[in-house]
């Protein structure tokens, strides 16, 4: 009898042992170890170099295509020189007429000279040297209110030009005057030289 009872109690321990193992052992308490987790790589994203994009024509395809009375002259000098922007142009053309119109006033042969061509700067210094004999009041920048581009073109002795209208205000003595003139810009694309310099200047109408 008492053999019966022992089995019965170890009967009923084993059921318990048993249990409490799957209770531990068959559930995730957040302590097991999990496999390594899968790793994903992108595939870096690369951006062709300039000399990987074929010829100008294809570099064109790049940008937006030039707009307004002036597209086609744009597109031919862009063609010679792929870094070519007509916004980056007015901005350095507005600061070389600022330039030009202070050392025109001020009698600054030396920087006129480096803004200038030969025949542009003969005119200059000689009216430099009148209104110093004459002793007349230089005119001076006021404000330059507008500067955009009209024309553009590229000969066939690969010279470049840009024509710029210009509007500003200007002192004449006592009272402002206002300017409104068409200045040409050229670069030889037939030289190392890739500083624009001043060949004209017209007043506009």
């Amino acid at each position: 009898m008492s053999l019966g009872i022992d089995l019965i109690i170890l009967a009923a321990i084993a059921v318990f042992v048993i249990s409490r193992l799957y209770s531990v052992l068959g559930q995730k308490n957040g302590t097991e170890q999990r496999p390594p987790a899968r790793q994903y790589r992108e595939a870096p994203v690369r951006v062709p170099e300039a000399d990987e994009t074929g010829d100008a024509e294809g570099r064109a395809k790049l940008r937006p295509a030039f707009t307004g009375p002036a597209a086609a002259g744009l597109e031919a000098i862009a063609a010679q020189d792929t870094s070519f922007s007509p916004d980056d142009f007015t901005r350095g053309a507005r600061k070389a007429y600022e330039m030009t119109v202070a050392a025109f006033a001020d009698g600054d042969r030396e920087t006129l000279r480096q803004l200038v061509d030969d025949d542009v700067f003969e005119v200059y210094s000689g009216a430099i040297a009148e209104r110093e004999k004459s002793g007349a009041e230089p005119m001076r920048l006021v404000r330059l209110r507008q500067a955009r581009i009209v024309e553009a073109s590229v000969d066939a002795q690969n010279w470049a030009r840009v024509l710029v209208s210009f509007e500003s205000e200007l002192t004449d003595g006592d009272n402002i005057r206002q300017a409104k003139e068409i200045w040409t810009f050229k670069r030889s694309f037939g030289s190392t030289d890739p500083n624009w310099l001043l060949d004209e200047v017209a007043t506009a109408t």
